[in-house]
């Protein structure tokens, strides 16, 4: 794969309203996600309209407005935070004279800068070609790799043929590849099911610092920062908790609203780990003023991969930035729903080992080991 540009890439960002209400939070993430694909933001163009215009989504008017801050900004690119259909991307290329990339592709495109495991390179590589699949129409000529860029890094090992026959051939290998993974982590599924082992997954929305509470349970120095994405890998360790004994914990990729459908399907291996724990910790960044919308786009993968049904404890994470007070939430069962707590600052773990400790008993049916 080719590595991020060292200058950046220039880019015109293009954020349509079509009413849905949270426009200032959807162009915020957005240029989280262009900053965390490498690229630099000149120009934001923005309009509302009813509803995508068929042939160009924006319109011709807007795309005339396109046009202008490219050639006055000399950008290399243009990024929609919107899904574009391979006829209208096609068409904007045309009109703008340069590479126009959409949501789904720029997501894509940073879980290929950030993959770092086997497994995961794998994983990206079928979710692109997935992508590009649809787009065969357009020919292979936007994907020659000799300078990279946005868009145009991986999908894999080698530069893709223009027949469909060889990309079929790639995918059904990176298919079977990836199956003989998941049946080697199904084995090491079966044996911790055998031991009894209680396993508990981090789930939560992208950046909402599950990597960071990973670290502080387990101090495993597993990567954590403050960006898009940053863990993809599933990484699992032991922890011991006192009254209930050892558990599995594992730190998972991050959710996003309008997560590509091709991304899910490539990681549902990975994520099946999510779907067959005993326990969600669903983390959310109680500090964002998003954070209602952020958890409706993680029940909606959760949905998705067949994890609903799992139970949860939604862990309100980053209470350092809010005026909340470390605490237990019960629901009106005096069962536990929520720990209120700062991964960051290490304010009410002792609360989530606590429900942790309480949960993993509920599971086994156990009565408590005395401290």
């Amino acid at each position: 794969m080719f590595e991020r540009p060292a200058s950046g890439e220039s880019a015109v960002l293009v954020q349509l309203d079509f009413g849905e209400g949270d426009f200032a939070e959807r162009l915020s993430e957005f240029r989280l996600l262009v900053g965390s694909a490498g690229a630099q933001a000149l120009a934001v163009v923005s309009g509302k309209r009813a509803r995508p215009d068929p042939a160009l989504f924006a319109g011709k008017g807007k795309v005339a407005e396109i046009g202008d801050a490219v050639r006055l900004h000399e950008a290399d690119v243009v990024l929609f935070n919107h899904e574009l259909s391979p006829g209208q991307q096609r068409n904007l290329e045309k009109i703008l004279a340069c590479r126009v990339i959409d949501r789904s592709s720029l997501i894509l495109d940073i879980f290929a800068l950030r993959a770092r495991s086997h497994e995961g390179k794998l994983q990206v590589e079928l979710a692109q070609l997935q992508h590009l699949a649809t787009r065969l129409v357009r020919g292979w000529t936007h994907l020659e790799r000799q300078k990279g860029g946005i868009g145009l890094r991986g999908p894999g090992e080698k530069q893709l043929e223009t027949d469909r026959r060889l990309l079929g051939k790639r995918v059904s290998l990176l298919k079977d590849r990836l199956r003989q993974l998941e049946r080697q982590r199904a084995v090491r599924r079966r044996a911790r099911t055998r031991g009894e082992v209680f396993a508990v997954s981090l789930v939560g929305y992208t950046n909402a610092g599950k990597s960071t509470l990973f670290n502080a349970l387990t101090r495993a120095g597993a990567y954590a920062a403050d960006q898009l994405f940053a863990t993809l890998d599933t990484t699992s360790r032991r922890v011991f908790i006192e009254s209930a004994g050892p558990i599995v914990l594992s730190d998972t990729v991050g959710f996003i609203r309008d997560l590509p459908h091709a991304l899910v399907a490539a990681f549902e291996a990975t994520l099946e780990e999510t779907a067959q724990a005993d326990l969600l910790l669903h983390v959310v960044d109680s500090a964002s003023p998003d954070r209602d919308q952020q958890i409706h786009a993680v029940g909606a993968v959760l949905d998705e991969i067949g994890a609903l049904q799992v139970p949860q404890i939604t862990v309100w994470n980053k209470i350092d930035l809010t005026a909340a007070s470390p605490a237990i939430e019960r629901d009106d069962c005096g069962n536990i729903s929520a720990v209120r707590l700062s991964a960051h600052s290490g304010a009410g773990l002792s609360l989530l080992r606590d429900a942790l400790a309480e949960a993993a008993v509920r599971h086994h049916d156990l009565p408590a080991v005395a401290a």
